[in-house]
C-alpha cells in the first residue's frame, strides 16, 4: 500500500537522483518485481512527534538479485534518500550504494560508490572511474568514512556539498557511477560456481558491515522499537542473500 509517494517532495537533489536511478535502471536493466514484505514496503511512524514515512521500491533483474530504492522523510526536518543494487552472486559485479540525508535545505552527507566483490574493481570500473576520482579534489567538505567502511572501494564518494555546483557534480558522479554499472552488468557472463561462492560471501560481508550502521538503527528503533528495527534491517535494507545449492554430480 502507498498512502502518499514522496517522489518530487524532497529535497530537490534528493529528487533529482532518485529520477536518475529509476529512469537509469528501466533503460538499462530488464525489471521485475522484487516483493517485499506487505507491512514494509510502505511505513509510516512518530519520531519525537514528527510523521516518519518511509517508502520502497524493489525490483530484481536476470543480473541483480535486489534493486532497492527507499526514500524517507520526518517531518520538515529530514529527507532521506538510500540505493543499493546487489547483484546475483553469479556475476562478478560490483555494489552500487548510494545515500543522500538533508534537512533545512541543505544536504548534510552524500555518498556514493562502487564496492568491489574482490579485492579490487574489475579493469573496465578502474579505467572508467579514474577521471571522477581525479574530480573529487573539487568538493571542499570531504567526510570520513565510518569504521566498518573497509567495505568501500578508492572510488568512494562521500563530501556534504557546499553549494549547487557541488551538488551537481556530486550527481553527476553518481550518474556516472550507475549508469558504468548499468552498461557492465548487461556485457557480464556468469561465473563459476567455485567463484559465486566467493562472490556469495563477499556480498554477505557487504551487508553484515552495512548493519553495523548505528544511525539509522537508532532511528528505527526510536520510532517503531529494537525489534521491528532488526527485522527492517535485515529483510529490507541489507538482507543476506540466501547460501548456493549445493551441485550434486
Amino acid at each position: 500500500m502507498t498512502a502518499t509517494s514522496l517522489l518530487g517532495q524532497q529535497h530537490p537533489l534528493i529528487d533529482r537522483l532518485a529520477d536518475r536511478i529509476l529512469h537509469g535502471w528501466d533503460a538499462h536493466l530488464d525489471l521485475e518485481p522484487f516483493h517485499l514484505p506487505e507491512d514494509l514496503g510502505y511505513v509510516e511512524g512518530r519520531l519525537e512527534g514528527e510523521r516518519l514515512i518511509i517508502e520502497n521500491r524493489c525490483f530484481q533483474t536476470p543480473q541483480f538479485r535486489k534493486l532497492h530504492l527507499e526514500l524517507a522523510r520526518i517531518g520538515s526536518v529530514l529527507d532521506i534518500l538510500h540505493c543499493v543494487m546487489f547483484p546475483r552472486p553469479e556475476y562478478e559485479l560490483p555494489i552500487f550504494g548510494c545515500d543522500l540525508v538533508g534537512g533545512r535545505g541543505r544536504i548534510s552527507a552524500a555518498i556514493a560508490d562502487l564496492s568491489p566483490v574482490r579485492a579490487e574493481l574489475p579493469p573496465a570500473y578502474e579505467s572508467a572511474l579514474q577521471p571522477w576520482l581525479a574530480r573529487q579534489a573539487e568538493f571542499t567538505e570531504r567526510r570520513q568514512l565510518p569504521e566498518w567502511g573497509t567495505i568501500f572501494s578508492p572510488f568512494c564518494l562521500f563530501v556534504r556539498p557546499a553549494n549547487s555546483e557541488e551538488e551537481e557534480l556530486f550527481l553527476e558522479t553518481t550518474t556516472t557511477y550507475l549508469t558504468l554499472h548499468c552498461q557492465q552488468a548487461r556485457q557480464s557472463d556468469r561465473v563459476t560456481s567455485e567463484q559465486a561462492a566467493h562472490l556469495l560471501d563477499r556480498q554477505r560481508q557487504y551487508c553484515t558491515q552495512q548493519q553495523q550502521n548505528d544511525k539509522t538503527r537508532r532511528v528505527l528503533e526510536k520510532a517503531f522499537g529494537t525489534e521491528w528495527a532488526e527485522r527492517y534491517m535485515t529483510t529490507v535494507l541489507f538482507d543476506l542473500p540466501v547460501p548456493i545449492p549445493a551441485t550434486t554430480g
